[in-house]
């Protein structure tokens, strides 16, 4: 690798890390192909993109962003996952471990937060942006469908009071 095209990877890295709503680093000792391939499928489906990268580019790449703390996490064969949505990333990469324990989580970063494995794992308990849309919209209709019924209800009522009386003068 010649050195403009290190300077393109740098660059690159650098987006990832300023970009990003969330960075999760990992240990990938040990994966097949195909396991690389399977966790890069979950990812992009996800959200997310696996990004492999060295740890020197790396560390450079993260010299003066807001995730610089993250550096000192770049040792051995380290793989990047990162996603826009804050959760995306560190969701598919827990799943993607809990079924392969050869993907080692370390930690990540969340904007300016260092995150440990726990804080990964924190994260990726969190409702994705999907799920908390649709929790925010089923916040705002339930009050309307409520309205509609509390408006209705009067109609209803009357209705059942008016066939009562009715019953009542056919039977007399």
């Amino acid at each position: 690798m010649d050195r403009a095209q290190k300077e393109k990877v740098v660059e690159e890295l650098g987006h990832i890390f300023t970009d990003s709503g969330v960075v999760v680093v990992s240990h990938y000792a040990g994966l097949t192909v195909a396991e690389m391939q399977d966790y890069r499928r979950r990812m992009r489906e996800a959200g997310g993109v696996v990004r492999v990268a060295k740890n020197r580019l790396a560390k450079i790449a993260l010299e003066g962003t807001r995730c610089e703390a993250m550096s000192g996490l770049l040792t051995g064969m380290t793989v990047f996952a990162y996603s826009e949505d804050p959760v995306a990333a560190a969701k598919a990469t827990e799943d993607f471990a809990k079924s392969n324990d050869k993907l080692v989580v370390l930690g990540g970063s969340m904007g300016e937060n260092l995150l440990d494995p726990a804080g990964v794992k924190a994260v990726a308990a969190l409702p994705s942006r999907e799920e908390l849309i649709a929790s925010v919209v089923s916040c705002i209709g339930t009050p309307a469908s409520d309205i509609a019924c509390a408006i209705g209800a009067p109609a209803s009522n009357m209705a059942s009071i008016i066939s009562t009386i009715e019953e009542k003068a056919e039977a007399a």
